[in-house]
């Protein structure tokens, strides 16, 4: 899942090489934690959150298809 969020967010960014992707372990989901630079996180979220809700959507879904629950965070 990791990888997926990674090459989703690089896709996305002017600077992948800022991109970077940590995965959290909670109790019953795993918390991927994306950073990407400043002048990114625009792009990363979108106009009012749409592509950070796309981004959550897709790898939500590939999650369920391993029996996963994950959630996307993206941090400052």
């Amino acid at each position: 899942m990791k990888e997926v969020v990674e090459f989703i967010a690089k896709a996305l960014v002017d600077h992948p090489d800022d991109v970077s992707v940590t995965a959290v372990e909670k109790e019953d989901e795993t918390v991927f934690e994306l950073r990407v630079a400043q002048e990114d996180m625009g792009r990363v979220i979108g106009k009012q959150g749409r592509v950070a809700k796309a981004i959550r959507t897709v790898t939500k879904a590939a999650a369920m298809k391993q029996g996963k629950k994950i959630h996307v965070d993206i941090v400052d």
